[in-house]
């Protein structure tokens, strides 16, 4: 059997907010509720499942993101026109702006748990 990747648990202080949030930047279907979970289907079935862990303080995590370059296009746009706040590196130095490393564009972001959100049209280390 081959190893796919599955789903995520993604800890959130609202997890209709999260998932919302996630879905409306990325052009994805609307949030579906099971149980705990929000949960926003991505390509190959892979779901990324928010949730409220019942904690004051949400440990923030870091998720990259591969689109192609139309799809980054469109988020960008949609972060533009909603003024989220991004930058062109993890350490927020360089606000408002994207990066081109590995020959293609980058951008980070947050969502409204804290968690550190990025989208790139490159994989690191690729030359392609």
């Amino acid at each position: 059997m081959s190893v796919q990747f599955n789903h995520a648990i993604i800890a959130a202080h609202d997890r209709h907010a999260s998932a919302s949030f996630f879905a409306q930047l990325f052009g994805l279907s609307e949030p579906t509720f099971w149980g705990p979970f929000a949960s926003v289907t991505l390509e190959e079935g892979v779901h990324l499942q928010f949730a409220e862990p019942g904690i004051p303080e949400i440990q923030m995590q870091h998720f990259a993101f591969l689109v192609d370059d139309p799809t980054f296009d469109q988020i960008y746009e949609r972060m533009q026109l909603s003024g989220l706040e991004h930058w062109a590196d993890p350490q927020g130095t360089l606000p408002g702006q994207i990066n081109t490393h590995h020959g293609g564009r980058g951008v980070y972001f947050k969502d409204p748990a804290g968690h550190g959100f990025e989208i790139i049209t490159r994989p690191y280390g690729s030359s392609v």
